[in-house]
């Protein structure tokens, strides 16, 4: 009976770190396209969840570790897009403008499979997008997600290419 007893923990232990494992090394998080002002001080980054639960965003930084001027999330959908803006006031609004820490990353949410929907005419005003806004005081080349998943820290790195 203790002999079965350990060999089910044992199972169960290798089961966890097996799916543990399998999250670090694919990580939920994703980023597809990126647009930016020309003098890259602002940056619009699609990003979306391939995971199974919510993605959480607890920072961003940007070039080396930099707090960014400001950040903020845009809630849109395949249909709309988002919108390239030095702020986030006037037109910028209606791209649904969040604070990062108001807003958890739906899964199954991916740009890239945004885009097949748009491509296959499937998608829909109902659909999520989220787009990562970063404004800076100087040109941005990198922008470092730090984020949760399933109780785990993750971080995303995107360079911004010009």
């Amino acid at each position: 009976m203790k002999k079965t007893i350990l060999i089910l923990v044992l199972i169960m232990v290798v089961i966890i770190i097996g799916i543990f494992s399998f999250i670090k090394f694919n990580p939920p998080l994703v980023s597809g396209t990126i647009a930016s002002s020309g003098d890259l001080t602002f940056v619009v980054i699609s990003i979306g969840n391939k995971g199974f639960s919510h993605v959480k965003i607890n920072d961003v930084l940007v070039n080396n570790n930099e707090e960014p001027q400001d950040k903020k999330i845009q809630l849109s959908n395949p249909l709309k897009g988002f919108i390239v803006a030095d702020d986030f006031d006037g037109e910028a609004r209606e791209y649904g403008i969040t604070n990062i820490k108001d807003v958890l990353i739906e899964p199954n949410t991916s740009p890239s499979s945004q885009l097949d929907k748009v491509n296959n005419g499937t998608a829909t005003e109902d659909d999520k997008s989220y787009g990562l806004s970063v404004i800076h005081n100087k040109e941005i080349n990198m922008v470092t997600i730090n984020y949760r998943y399933l109780g785990l820290s993750f971080e995303n790195r995107v360079p911004i290419n010009q």
